[in-house]
């Protein structure tokens, strides 16, 4: 329509008759109703810009202190040969039968002496995992697979008391590392990973050193080369960005290494908080513990394949932050750190109140700009045009440049992906709302593990149907939300006000792309597959 509308009319009479026709000038007068939508319009415009902003301050941040790379990817010093730590690794599982046999065989062919070295499978699992796990460590511990007998030792509790943070703070209790390492379940670390990490801590104040993650099933689907474009822009420019300008940053709860001293000096591992990792990592720092991120050191993991899956992963970081915030920033304000470290904590740990201001958009956003186009285009482009830039255009610059960092010679095929990545980000305002509103309020909820289904390959069928989510009211809300900015899109092209189609259609696109794949993904899987419809509904609770 407005391809058909520019064509037949032309561009120039466009333009004309919709900003350089002067008749109506003056008219427009302000009123109650304007004022009462404007007022928080802008409110939320102006804070989301700020954000914004503070996405360019990273990019900066992780260029103008590039030349620190290469003193911090080397450690200071080393141990002396025959002298390494020894190093507990620590891997804690919740009901992940179908990928623990592929990060237990990962484990036990890293490069490391075994008598400097044992692992610990923390398992607090509710179902038939329990009797895999113990066959395979048994089968490990004996020798199998052309490997010698393995320091392994399988750790069933049966209470679940305090989840992830608790498995790990009873694993410590029996540990004898003066390392801990910690990989999740759907985690793949390569032989030399741990060697190249581990002199490190060679260098006295080193409490964690933190290594990026990259992707099995990247190439899955296009969600997953969605999610992975998310991930690498957090490990490139936040990780990169914030380690190299020597403020706090966070471990990521797996694919990273421990100082056990710094656990103990941060206060231990607690779980009033969905993000144990990050509270952990913030009180270690201001004990004063340095943290490393090693950026071309490598962990492969797997992305979640499924809308719900993901949307689960991306409510629990949302909601773990804001309880972290709570938590943690004001013993930070009040700390002697220097006062940007203080600010780009700010930043980091709030960053989620974006989505409920996101959802307070959506609704402000038609009547605002029906009144902004009343009020003239010269004011548009003088305020509303900034506004929207600071705020959105800093996520595609923000991606890109990640992409651009890690892959220099094919980073330009991200721009196929950037709308596709901005309209996801809207999609999930729904769900990550309702966390990051359930966090503010102290609403306490169950650790939610991510499921984990073992797939790399395009078309390859899912092996952990038992584990896929219930869905609760959340997707046909979103879906209805999607119609509500279809419509809108209906009225900016009725009115002939083309410029704002391609923002508004990103909202459509992205309400209805995460309200349909949680809704229909997976159920022809099921139904093609008969005897093997039963799901397993234990570890997740209902509503995202």
């Amino acid at each position: 329509m407005p391809a058909v509308f520019l064509a037949s009319k032309g561009l120039g009479h466009y333009l004309h008759t919709h900003y350089g026709d002067h008749t109506f000038r003056g008219l427009y007068r302000w009123n109650t109703f304007d004022t009462a939508i404007l007022i928080p319009y802008f409110i939320v415009m102006v804070i989301l810009a700020f954000y914004g902003i503070h996405r360019y301050q990273l990019v900066w941040l992780y260029y103008h202190n590039k030349k620190k790379k290469a003193l911090w990817d080397h450690p200071g010093a080393r141990y002396p040969e025959g002298q390494l730590p020894f190093v507990t690794i620590q891997l804690p599982i919740f009901n992940e039968q179908f990928v623990i046999d592929r990060l237990i065989d990962a484990v036990c062919r890293l490069d490391y002496p075994r008598d400097r070295f044992e692992i610990q499978l923390l398992d607090d699992s509710t179902d038939e995992t329990v009797q895999v796990a113990q066959e395979i460590v048994d089968r490990y511990a004996a020798g199998t697979a052309g490997l010698a007998p393995q320091p392994i030792v399988h750790l069933h509790r049966t209470n679940r008391y305090g989840y992830k943070a608790g498995a790990l703070d009873e694993g410590l209790k029996v540990a004898h590392g003066e390392l801990v390492a910690i990989f999740d379940a759907d985690f793949v670390p390569p032989p030399d990973w741990l060697m190249k990490v581990v002199h490190h801590f060679a260098e006295p104040g080193i409490g964690m050193v933190q290594t990026r993650w990259t992707h099995l099933n990247r190439d899955y689907s296009f969600m997953t080369q969605v999610e992975a474009i998310m991930l690498d822009g957090h490990f490139v420019l936040e990780h990169g960005g914030r380690s190299r300008a020597g403020v706090f940053f966070n471990f990521n709860g797996t694919a990273g290494v421990w100082r056990r001293q710094a656990i103990t000096d941060g206060g231990g591992w607690q779980h009033d908080t969905l993000t144990e990792d990050t509270d952990l990592s913030y009180r270690v720092q201001m004990a004063g513990w340095k943290f490393k991120y090693l950026q071309d050191v490598e962990c492969p993991a797997e992305l979640p394949i499924e809308m719900t899956a993901f949307k689960t992963q991306q409510a629990r970081w949302a909601k773990g932050l804001i309880q972290t915030g709570k938590k943690i920033l004001p013993r930070v304000l009040k700390s002697d750190a220097p006062w940007h470290t203080k600010l780009e904590a700010w930043y980091h740990l709030t960053a989620n109140l974006s989505y409920p201001l996101m959802i307070v958009l959506s609704v402000l956003l038609m009547p605002a700009m029906i009144i902004r186009s009343w009020q003239g285009y010269i004011q548009m482009l003088l305020i509303d045009l900034p506004l929207f830039v600071a705020s959105t255009m800093s996520v595609s610059t923000f991606y890109l440049v990640s992409q651009k960092e890690l892959f220099p010679r094919t980073w330009y095929k991200t721009f196929l992906y950037v709308p596709f990545l901005m309209a996801l980000g809207v999609g999930l305002t729904i769900t990550n709302t309702k966390a990051v509103m359930e966090a503010l309020i102290g609403y306490k909820t169950a650790f939610a593990r991510t499921p984990k289904y073992r797939v790399k390959q395009k078309g390859e069928a899912s092996k952990a149907k038992v584990y896929r989510k219930r869905l609760g009211i959340v997707p046909w809300i979103e879906l209805a939300i999607g119609t509500y900015f279809a419509w809108t899109v209906y009225y900016a092209m009725s009115t002939e006000n083309y410029f704002t189609v391609p923002f508004l259609l990103l909202f459509v696109f992205g309400y209805w792309y995460t309200g349909l794949l949680s809704l229909l993904q997976g159920r022809f899987e099921r139904a093609s597959k008969s005897g093997s419809t039963e799901m397993h509904e234990k570890p997740y609770p209902l509503g995202i």
